[in-house]
């Protein structure tokens, strides 16, 4: 064996067992646990059609994270759009307090939202001493609480895809429109939002995706009435031990994310003709 096919196996071939030792082996597995193997019945996935619970917290997961990405889209891209027309060093500053909370744990983020959150919490005492409420709203521990952590959480995940679609736009198509009478939003809808409309869809993939496998957040903002599939999983992994169940919540939803994946690599053609428009 030469000395180039020996590199060439070890470039390869180390990725590639660590991919198959870390990643394939366990998902076949989890596969075939929820397939009740060596039985293969689907008895665990017609549970999760039959049981109006499961339904319940697969439908509210689907719902929240379908929330949770309109609303970052709809921050996140006006955000973006102000940090591409900012001087290199206003649009570093902007960039690093976006960035900044990555460097906290997520459990201490959680922490902090429940501190601003709570009947007691900031908020509510900012909207009692306005005057504007008398009694303290209820922002934890539901719904709404769970929607306002995880956008914060998700919100850099629109930004800077869309950011990056917008650095990318050469400033002369923007002066080419205006110069053919184009005022400033005929320019955005004919010429940036198309352009940045690739990063917009990859943005709210990911942050749908991310959405989807949310534990933490769901656990200490919603608690058990706002129970999302991931902790279903953990529910069943570490309360009732029925793995079956568990494997098969797990392999639907990453199924799910599959099916998303593909219906994005579908519309990607779109995407590049709107951009020809």
């Amino acid at each position: 064996m030469s000395r180039s096919t020996l590199n060439s196996l070890l470039l390869f071939g180390l990725p590639a067992l660590f991919i198959a030792t870390f990643f394939v082996v366990p998902l076949v597995n989890s596969v075939a646990v929820s397939l009740g193997v060596p039985e293969f019945t689907l008895a665990a996935y017609r549970r999760l059609v039959d049981v109006p619970v499961y339904r319940a917290v697969y439908g509210r997961t689907l719902r929240v994270a379908l929330i949770v990405t309109l609303v970052c889209v709809v921050v996140g891209y006006p955000c973006a759009y102000y940090i591409s027309t900012l001087g290199r060093r206003g649009r570093i500053v902007a960039i690093g307090l976006i960035a900044l909370p990555f460097m906290l744990s997520v459990l201490v983020r959680n922490y902090v939202w429940m501190v601003l959150l709570q009947d007691t919490g900031l908020v509510n005492r900012l909207l009692i001493g306005a005057g504007w409420i008398e009694t303290p709203v209820r922002l934890m521990h539901n719904e709404l609480g769970v929607l306002i952590a995880m956008a914060n959480m998700l919100l850099p995940y629109v930004i800077f895809p869309v950011l990056g679609a917008l650095l990318a736009i050469p400033p002369e198509l923007r002066t080419a429109s205006a110069s053919l009478g184009a005022n400033g939003a005929r320019t955005f809808w004919r010429v940036t939002l198309p352009l940045t409309s690739a990063g917009t869809a990859a943005g709210a993939l990911l942050t749908f995706i991310v959405g989807l496998g949310f534990y933490i957040t769901p656990a200490m903002m919603g608690g058990a009435r706002e129970m999302m599939v991931a902790n279903l999983i953990a529910f069943n992994v570490r309360d009732v031990l029925n793995w079956t169940l568990a494997f098969s919540l797990s392999t639907s939803l990453l199924a799910s994310t599959i099916v998303l994946y593909f219906a994005y690599r579908a519309l990607l053609p779109r995407v590049a003709t709107l951009q020809a428009i």
